[in-house]
């Protein structure tokens, strides 16, 4: 994305500070000389609670904690260098032990009283736990590099005039946003012109639905957050009805058909406010990237959906970075982001925490009804998808290809991951539907915890085909599994079950897989626990016992 010089980069206006000398700290065990990173964060917005668990500190700046339904989070940005981060429990005990993950980090803190300390060598999300308290997510981020000034060319700040956006969560503020969003486009449309900026500072905006055009630019600064209203009358709730959910649905955020080049970025909060928007008896989807192409995020946090939260449709050329999916474990079908015929999208760092399916693929039939009625055009195939270095925290599966195979879904790649928890690690569920899954690739996978079940399964893997929508099955062919590493196996048998002798399961390649407690990779499907099997043909195990 190309900027005009008028658009100058600035030092963050957060909080902040910056060390200039050199300090002897220790990084995960190991005395060294390194430079404190500047810290960037921003107050807690007003519409969240702070922590009743934590305090954090980076680099001797207060970091606040949102104190969220399920587990605390807390977000930074980070400079070169490292962060040296103190986590102190606010009920006043000593700290036995500090579980830190992802666990292939080796990250080991010091614990003195009540506080645990231990440093990032650079930017990353962690999962921290002290004791039997909540866990606190803490996102560091790297710097923004493209953090704007919030006036002059091209950018249009949506508390300026003529737009004048509440701030302050007083008043729905849809038309002034809006507004500024259509003149970014206008303007970005123009030849010769970059794309034109909408700029949201710091504040809480309730917003009902926002169309996305062509060649448009959306920056949300740290602590600025869109917000859904619990309130019916304001959204198009008829953009989808949700059948398990007997839920109206709204796209929140979405693209208008045909449109390109859109990016959102910052560290600001999409927020569906998703409990009391079912309360007022809708649902929706956060963000929508439907029948766009070149479409880019890039930073901010998708919080609380009521339904699946991120939903590339029918698009081309999508990626996402650096984006944190903070959902809840007390409302159904609220996967973080799934992939739906689309092509060519990578997904890329980020967290994603909901019940349902953090990270998946989707793909639907002419006649499927339901969520699909509303998307334009016909079906289309789900192909070039990567999801990578990004960590899973749910109760199903943490990583899936399915459930709906209505268009053939090919070249999806789950790699470089981290699954904290779940009740499936890894799977491929051709639930419905007839067209074909090929070549998918789990590559360098850790496996944390198997703590949760769903359907019967509570295992590190499942590959599976059923003919739910009564209208036959289809094949799975072309998977490889390589180098994952199992440190909880679950409960229930891995399974690799196909549903025919022509639906089937084939072409299987297993490579390099570590069983808990194990030094050596397993040779057998038997080592691997994957006991339950039917209709599968070529499976190929590396390396073979002379190769260990």
């Amino acid at each position: 994305m190309e900027y005009s010089q008028s658009r100058k980069l600035l030092w963050p206006v957060v909080l902040a500070v910056l060390v200039l000398t050199s300090a002897a700290i220790n990084v995960t065990g190991t005395s060294a000389r390194a430079t404190l990173a500047l810290i960037s964060t921003a107050p807690l917005p007003s519409v969240y609670t702070p922590s009743t668990t934590y305090t954090l500190s980076v680099n001797g700046t207060a970091v606040p904690i949102n104190g969220y339904t399920g587990y605390d989070y807390a977000q930074f940005s980070m400079g070169s260098g490292i962060a040296q981060i103190v986590v102190k429990k606010l009920n006043g005990t000593n700290v036995g032990k500090a579980l830190i993950s992802p666990m292939k980090l080796g990250i080991q803190a010091t614990l003195s009283h009540d506080t645990a300390t231990f440093t990032l060598p650079g930017p990353q999300y962690l999962i921290v736990k002290l004791d039997d308290q909540r866990q606190i997510v803490i996102t560091a981020d790297p710097a923004e590099t493209e953090q704007l000034a919030s006036s002059g060319t091209g950018t249009f700040n949506v508390t300026s005039p003529p737009y004048r956006a509440d701030s302050s969560r007083g008043s729905v503020t849809t038309k002034a946003v809006q507004d500024a969003l259509n003149d970014a486009s206008t303007f970005g449309s123009q030849p010769g012109h970059a794309a034109g900026i909408v700029y949201i500072p710091r504040g809480v905006y309730m917003v009902g639905n926002l169309e996305l055009k062509s060649n448009t630019s959306v920056y949300l600064e740290a602590g600025a957050v869109l917000r859904v209203v619990p309130d019916k009358s304001l959204y198009r709730t008829t953009d989808a009805h949700k059948n398990s959910q007997n839920r109206d649905l709204t796209w929140w955020i979405y693209t208008a058909f045909g449109s390109r080049n859109i990016k959102l970025f910052g560290r600001g909060t999409l927020d569906g406010n998703g409990m009391a928007a079912t309360k007022a008896g809708f649902g929706m989807n956060i963000l929508v990237p439907i029948a766009t192409s070149n479409f880019t995020l890039d930073g901010l946090t998708i919080r609380e959906s009521a339904s699946w939260a991120v939903i590339p449709v029918r698009s081309n050329t999508l990626q996402f970075t650096n984006m944190k999916i903070f959902n809840r474990f007390d409302m159904s079908e609220d996967d973080g982001i799934d992939v739906i015929e689309s092509q060519n999208v990578t997904v890329q760092r980020g967290i994603g925490i909901s019940l349902d399916d953090p990270y998946s693929t989707k793909s639907y039939t002419k006649t499927s009804g339901d969520i699909t009625v509303n998307w334009p055009g016909n079906p289309e195939e789900v192909k070039n998808v990567k999801f990578d270095d990004v960590i899973s925290w749910t109760v199903c599966y943490g990583f899936k290809v399915g459930q709906g195979v209505g268009d053939n879904q090919d070249n999806i790649t789950f790699q470089n991951s981290v699954v904290y928890d779940s009740a499936v690690a890894i799977g491929i569920d051709h639930r419905a539907y007839q067209a074909a899954m090929t070549n998918v690739t789990f590559s360098n996978i850790d496996i944390e915890h198997i703590d949760n079940g769903n359907a019967g399964n509570r295992t590190w893997l499942a590959f599976t085909i059923e003919d739910q929508a009564n209208d036959g099955a289809g094949p799975i062919s072309g998977i490889q599994v390589k180098q994952i590493n199992i440190r909880d196996r679950g409960t229930t048998a891995g399974k690799l079950t196909g549903f025919s002798a022509t639906s089937n399961i084939s072409k299987v390649l297993f490579d390099s897989i570590k069983m808990p407690g194990s030094t050596t990779y397993a040779t057998t499907l038997t080592e691997m626990n994957i006991t339950n099997q039917q209709f599968v043909t070529g499976v190929t195990i590396k390396p073979t016992p002379s190769n260990q």
